[in-house]
């Protein structure tokens, strides 16, 4: 069985304020319509995305994986049945039809729905109201209206394909939602729970607020790694997992290698979890000599086995000499590897002490990080 989803995200969305549609404004990091999207990546096969004519330049830009890409037409109606026509002959069994405004929507209610199509020809999720209903005029209760029934409708709006294919070329519209259309259609739509967290964007206040529900339940450590190593004969010194030739060397315990034991502090920091030497003694004679990635190996595994995953890693590096600007990408590229990380998650760079201390002297490099761990 294939299924499709299909992301209306052709309006214009000007109540939510800012310089562009609610659906290209940053929620976290992605836009708006990246996040929607992405919600949909484990659910269906293939996916189908309508955007305003006149933003086919902020699509190529975010980068944003779909597989048809169809302009919408002046109302939401127009823009469904456009994205559906687009649809046609692809072997498309089902289609969720979702509205773009509404990131947050969970692999659950997802999941929820397209069950639901086992048995009916249209499903969706909604919240049962519970507030009290008013009616008003001019600011003022004019009545009361009963509750009982009514539902706030949400979206993925699911059916079966060839259904709501012929129930929008026939509709008569406009429709509230595909749902509406549907009835129109005859088609019977069952209801699953929605989600308070299923929010649609529609003013500055909901893009704060989905940015908060984002961000709750989520454990953000910070750890800072120090570390110091003097100079001593050799004709090289290890940086980051690199090996730059250089007429003297680091002397340490083990390679010396500064800026690693500075990133494998910043982690064991974050995590609470010490230092290098509570972990890796330098009375024990089984670490002399020994190379450091042993150590940040060891700091990454206790993060993942306590549920973390390191978002990213910023480390400086001290020194007068040697010039750390050529060797720069390679040691992010090393950092990277042994983390497990894609190497744009991580900063390596250099700075001079003005000739001031003993960096500035010549007699040693020093090295700061910081690490951020993030659990959801």
């Amino acid at each position: 069985m294939q299924i499709a989803a299909l992301i209306v995200a052709a309006g214009r969305g000007t109540r939510a304020g800012g310089a562009l549609p609610k659906q290209w404004q940053d929620l976290r990091g992605q836009t708006v319509l990246a996040r929607s999207v992405a919600a949909f990546a484990e659910h269906t096969q293939i996916t189908a995305v309508v955007l305003h004519p006149d933003d086919h330049d902020l699509w190529d830009a975010a980068g944003i994986a779909a597989d048809l890409v169809v302009d919408g037409g002046a109302t939401r109606d127009a823009s469904v049945r456009a994205g559906l026509e687009a649809l046609a002959g692809r072997g498309v069994d089902l289609v969720l039809i979702h509205d773009a405004a509404r990131p947050l929507v969970s692999a659950s209610v997802i999941r929820d729905v397209i069950a639901a199509l086992e048995d009916h020809q249209g499903a969706a999720p909604a919240l049962a109201v519970t507030d009290a209903l008013w009616t008003g005029v001019a600011g003022t209760v004019t009545g009361t209206q009963s509750r009982d029934g009514l539902f706030r409708a949400q979206t993925p709006q699911g059916f079966h394909f060839d259904a709501i294919l012929a129930a929008h070329q026939s509709a008569t519209g406009p429709f509230a939602d595909d749902v509406a259309a549907a009835r129109a259609a005859g088609l019977d739509v069952a209801i699953v729970p929605g989600a308070e967290e299923n929010l649609k964007i529609t003013g500055p206040d909901d893009l704060a607020r989905a940015g908060q529900l984002m961000g709750h339940g989520m454990d953000i450590r910070l750890g800072n790694g120090y570390d110091v190593h003097r100079f001593g004969p050799g004709d090289h010194v290890w940086l980051c997992g690199v090996q730059v030739p250089h007429d003297r060397s680091l002397q340490g315990h083990s390679d010396a290698d500064v800026g690693m034991h500075a990133v494998t502090d910043a982690i064991y920091g974050a995590l609470g979890m010490g230092d290098i030497g509570q972990h890796f003694p330098p009375s024990d004679p089984q670490w002399k000599g020994a190379a450091s990635h042993i150590f940040l190996e060891h700091a990454v595994a206790l993060a993942t086995e306590r549920g973390f995953s390191i978002s990213n890693v910023d480390c400086t590096l001290i020194c007068e000499f040697p010039k750390i600007g050529p060797h720069q990408s390679a040691m992010k590229a090393a950092i990277a590897q042994i983390m497990g990380l894609e190497a744009d998650r991580i900063s390596v760079k250099a700075t001079t002490s003005e000739r001031l201390g003993f960096t500035g002297r010549g007699e040693g490099i020093a090295s700061i990080a910081t690490a951020t761990l993030v659990k959801s």
